[in-house]
């Protein structure tokens, strides 16, 4: 716990804060006086240092599904994000246009939750948009390049790899520093890894900013391609401002979403943010239950279903919003609903809730409700979490 706190740049008094315990605490659970004998406070643990609860749980632990491919997959990317030898004068390994069916095809990847697939790709995919933006220098390869960078951080985030993802997204902005929509698209992940990071305040900073940097006109008079960004940029910042606890925040920048959401046709979307009325509606949700309100989650979730419109949206951005419905049903105690919504995103994404440290936390937290439904159990073993 010791290391992976100071990987996190915490002092023993932010990780007691988080925790909610004292200083004293937490010095005698490092110095191995105290110890971890509670999943459910292991499980605590390990969302607040944004790790796999199975780090703290020691070798014998069997691995999760696919837990190698993926462990090997980000070592790759990791490496690939390393590497600064891009060489102007070296000619461009792979033609522009096949660059860009191949992070056409990464972006699917992602979307569909494919996440072994994507890191597999990754490395290769960085190197040659590296080269290509290095032999060129081009505006059409700087948008390639960033686009690999957002879906590294993206996907480097949801695997609990928050300080990695940072650094992607960070790349990602210094590469579109001279282009105010290429960076704004940029800004996205980057709040994602901040708040991931537990900095929410400063994932706020950079993404409000952001909205405004790209308005040359009047919100309505502005193109279809920047209200989109300007979208997902508010949706970005909304729930970072949940996570500060500021719910006056948290609807006056949903409600200029919904307003963007409806000049929107659900046409091009030039910048891939994803941004559409639904993700406003399923932005209330979520950040209901950040802010605490997990009732009203719950009960905004009910109307969603009814609604069905973010049926339309990828099984990936689903997955990860049936996590947090799950999660505001554990808040309100009702451990058979989250153990059914749990089971709907593992059948909506697999990869969502097989690889995910977020969700592993979730199961963990019903395994302490008592006996688990067969399916959930069933998930659970696969995870190799005790059941």
């Amino acid at each position: 716990m010791a290391r992976l706190r100071s990987r996190r740049h915490m002092t023993q008094q932010m990780l007691a804060d988080r925790l909610g315990k004292s200083k004293s605490w937490v010095d005698k659970v490092e110095r191995g006086v105290r110890t971890l004998d509670r999943f459910s406070v292991i499980a605590e643990v390990a969302t607040v240092l944004c790790v796999d609860p199975t780090l703290l749980l020691g070798r014998d632990t069997p691995p999760p599904t696919g837990g190698g491919s993926v462990a090997a997959g980000i070592d790759a990317v990791r490496a690939a994000l390393a590497r600064y030898d891009t060489d102007p004068d070296h000619p461009a390994a792979t033609p522009t246009g096949d660059l860009g069916a191949r992070v056409g095809h990464a972006w699917l990847a992602y979307e569909h939750a494919d996440y072994p697939g994507l890191l597999r790709a990754l490395p290769g995919l960085l190197g040659d948009t590296q080269l290509a933006h290095a032999a060129t220098g081009s505006g059409k390869t700087a948008s390639l390049l960033v686009q690999v960078y957002r879906i590294a951080a993206s996907v480097l985030v949801k695997l609990g790899q928050a300080d990695l993802g940072w650094f992607a997204a960070d790349r990602a902005m210094a590469v579109a520093s001279s282009d105010p929509p290429l960076s704004a698209s940029a800004v996205v992940p980057l709040g994602q890894a901040l708040r991931a990071l537990g900095c929410a305040r400063l994932a706020l900073a950079a993404t409000v900013p952001a909205t405004h940097r790209i308005t040359a006109a009047r919100p309505p008079d502005d193109n279809p391609g920047i209200l989109l960004l300007r979208g997902a940029l508010l949706v970005e910042a909304a729930r970072a401002a949940a996570a500060c606890g500021d719910a006056d925040g948290v609807r006056e920048l949903l409600d200029q979403a919904t307003s963007i959401a409806a000049q929107v046709d659900g046409g091009d979307d030039p910048h891939r943010v994803g941004f559409c009325p639904a993700t406003v509606t399923l932005a209330r949700v979520t950040a209901a239950a950040d802010l605490g309100d997990a009732h009203g989650a719950v009960t905004r979730h009910a109307e969603v279903i009814a609604l069905g419109q973010w049926l339309r949206l990828p099984v990936e951005h689903r997955a990860a919003y049936l996590l947090d419905v799950a999660r505001a049903h554990l808040m309100v105690g009702d451990l058979l609903a989250a153990g059914r919504t749990l089971i709907q995103a593992d059948r909506t994404a697999p990869g969502e809730v097989r690889l995910r440290p977020a969700a592993r936390t979730v199961i963990a937290e019903l395994t302490r409700g008592g006996p688990l439904p067969a399916d959930v159990a069933s998930l659970a073993t696969a995870l190799g979490l005790p059941a």
